[in-house]
């Protein structure tokens, strides 16, 4: 960025200790670092990001985090033990700070640079804007490819269902991920809800500019495109071409009635407008969000938030940060009203009135119509913070029986669950989930291929399949605990949520989906790991939902109702439900290869190759030789091949000929 000077300033040694363990060289890094707006990064001994932030006083924020009264936070107090080395990056201005800030953070994406919690509470609405043909879908997860848009995450789902299916029927979009035919389009061609993106009938040039019009909707600029396609109408209906113009007509009568379908409106229809405001208990704190476009409420969107992270005034300046950092130009309005005052609301305003290219005031509005709408916000977020209370603390009474049941010293915050899944022992597979505070962690979730030369078509068993899966889980704790290392170090909560390495996903209690049998396998491994007195271990079996010990003949006396058991249930349906995923999966790869795999010549990537382009055996099967050799790898000797294997008593097409 222009007017950016950068400043690094290094810890060279490899494997560096923290610098909370170096007093005098953190000392020295600190006098380092000038009193100026910039961007500082925090890195491990691994020489990885830890954490961006950027501040108008470099010196002071950097120092303020090795402050013995700074460690109300155990997220940030576990990050600073990491810090070994410290970067600066000296910009001119505090909002030029805060642009750079968006790009780095974009860049490297930082663990400890997340303040909101992806819980997949709220769903996303995506664009893929770096496909030819754009894709529009929900989602609750973001894979954050740079070209692709996120709008949201919106609270009502059913409204968001409801706009998008509206959406789909005034323009002519991809209705299906896949095509239906190789060689034509589908029905939804025919009645003109697809413009025959499968047969690319339309131009991605053209295509575009179609999905460009349904981002406006999902940005709340309705009165524009309104304004945009009325324009259109005027032009087609004085060319005479009555027929689209009636379908312009159309569109603007569903856009209207999308707009018909709020129910906040205010007095103001000029200015575009966002509201925020958040709830908070000692653990949460539940933001909401209203976006009001030309006097109407067009979007209500919600986070959720550490409530220990910062005062209320530093979330809200944190989540307007980070979701103004995501959005378009076009999507920042004029004017933010914030339920507290902000830390460095001056600074936010200014890096959006220069992303923007006009003046964008942020305030706290303290009357009349406008501090109104601030309480409206705030009730929501009460509204659901409530919801989230209630779900945590079903959570933490469910953990709590299951820790009185199974006996254990403490609430099993990390618990695995493990399933096999097969038929017959063919395509065997296994998975491993993870409940983190009696929530699913997806980010956790892990396949296994079973390797076992005695699992094969014909010959199963459940027992040694479930062995080496544990065995492959912790033999890094063995090799560990051989070396003398602690295996079950003290953790913070915050752990928990990342995605980890090391040593550091190390589980409180493991549940394997079987019987005695099952159980007595993944005991005898763990006694051969030496971790048996390490780990805590129960089986579930699935016929009467029993559970059972180690060394246990019988099993334990539960109720089916009771909220430990319940929790060990959901994660048993949702390990076997990963493990039957996958299986699938690679059941159906393997039946779409396997007649493939007969060919001489074709190895995997050219099966790959051609699926990839006819979508299925059969579409290779009707396509002539000319048409087999288009697709990259395959040559018209292969493609001829390719032809005889599926039409034995055919008559041989001629070899293709690319000679000029």
């Amino acid at each position: 960025m222009e007017g950016c000077v950068a400043v690094a300033l290094l810890v060279s040694s490899t494997k560096a200790l923290p610098l909370v363990q170096e007093t005098e060289k953190l000392e020295a890094r600190l006098a380092e670092i000038p009193p100026v707006p910039g961007v500082y990064f925090m890195r491990d001994a691994d020489d990885q990001i830890l954490y961006i932030g950027k501040s108008k006083k470099l010196r002071s924020r950097v120092r303020s985090y090795f402050r013995d009264d700074h460690f109300f936070n155990p997220r940030i107090g576990l990050m600073v033990k990491q810090v070994v080395e410290i970067e600066i990056i000296v910009t001119d201005t505090e909002a030029e700070a805060l642009a750079l800030e968006a790009n780095l953070i974009k860049q490297h994406q930082p663990h400890f640079n997340v303040l909101l919690k992806d819980d997949k509470k709220y769903p996303y609405l995506c664009i893929t804007w770096s496909e030819d043909y754009p894709r529009i879908f929900i989602t609750r997860k973001r894979r954050m490819h740079k070209k692709d848009r996120y709008y949201g995450p919106y609270v009502d789902v059913g409204l968001l269902r409801r706009t998008l299916h509206l959406v789909k029927r005034i323009f002519p979009l991809r209705q299906r991920p896949q095509p239906l035919f190789r060689d034509r389009p589908c029905l939804n061609y025919d009645i003109g809800r697809c413009p025959g993106v499968c047969q690319r009938l339309i131009s991605p040039e053209d295509y575009h500019k179609i999905v460009q019009k349904v981002a406006m909707v999902f940005q709340g600029r309705t009165k524009e495109l309104v304004d945009i396609l009325a324009t259109q109408m005027e032009q087609a209906a004085e060319n005479l071409n009555f027929e689209q113009a009636a379908r312009i007509r159309d569109q603007i009568a569903g856009i209207k009635t999308l707009a018909a379908d709020q129910k906040v409106s205010t007095a103001d229809d000029t200015v575009s407008r966002d509201a925020i405001a958040l709830a908070a208990d000692e653990h949460h704190a539940c933001v909401q969000l209203f976006q009001i476009r030309a006097g109407r409420l067009v979007g209500r969107l919600g986070f959720l938030a550490d409530a220990q992270s910062g005062t209320p005034g530093e979330i809200l300046q944190r989540v307007l940060e980070e979701h103004y950092q995501m959005v378009e130009a076009v999507e920042i309005p004029t004017e933010i009203l914030v339920q507290h005052e902000l830390p460095e609301g001056d600074m936010l305003a200014e890096y959006l009135t220069q992303t923007k290219g006009r003046k964008v005031t942020v305030f706290n509005p303290q009357r009349q119509t406008k501090a109104e709408l601030i309480e409206m916000v705030e009730r929501n977020a009460a509204y659901e913070l409530a919801r989230t209370q209630k779900f945590a603390d079903r959570n933490a009474q469910a953990l709590q029986d299951l820790a009185v049941i199974l006996d254990l010293p403490d609430m099993p915050r990390r618990i695995e669950g493990y399933d096999i899944s097969h038929i017959q022992g063919s395509d065997a597979v296994a998975s491993q989930v993870v409940f983190v505070d009696g929530l699913p962690a997806k980010q956790h979730y892990r396949h296994y291929k079973i390797k076992n030369p005695t699992v094969r078509a014909g010959h199963s068993d459940d027992f040694a399949s479930m062995a080496e899966v544990i065995g492959r889980r912790f033999r890094k704790y063995a090799a560990a605990k051989a070396r003398g290392e602690e295996v079950r170090p003290e953790r913070d909560p915050s752990v928990l949520s990342r995605h980890v390495n090391a040593l550091s996903d190390f589980p409180d209690l493991i549940m394997i989906d079987g019987g005695k049998g099952q159980l007595s396998a993944v005991v005898e491994v763990l006694r051969e790991l030496n971790l048996l007195e390490d780990i805590h271990v129960v089986s579930l079996a699935k016929q009467r939902e029993e559970i059972f010990l180690p060394g246990e003949s019988l099993p334990l006396s539960t109720e089916a109702e009771q909220p430990g058991v319940q929790l060990l249930r959901r994660l048993r349906d949702e390990a076997h439900r990963f493990a039957v995923s996958y299986h699938r999966q690679k059941r159906t790869e393997r039946m779409r290869r396997s007649r493939l795999d007969e060919i001489p010549g074709l190895g995997e990537h050219r099966q790959k190759q051609l699926l990839a382009t006819f979508r299925s055996i059969d579409y290779i099967r009707e396509a002539s030789v000319e048409q087999i050799s288009k697709v990259p790898g395959i040559g018209p000797r292969l493609a001829q091949q390719i032809y005889e294997y599926f039409h034995p008593n055919a008559v041989a097409e001629p070899e293709v000929s690319h000679v000029e």
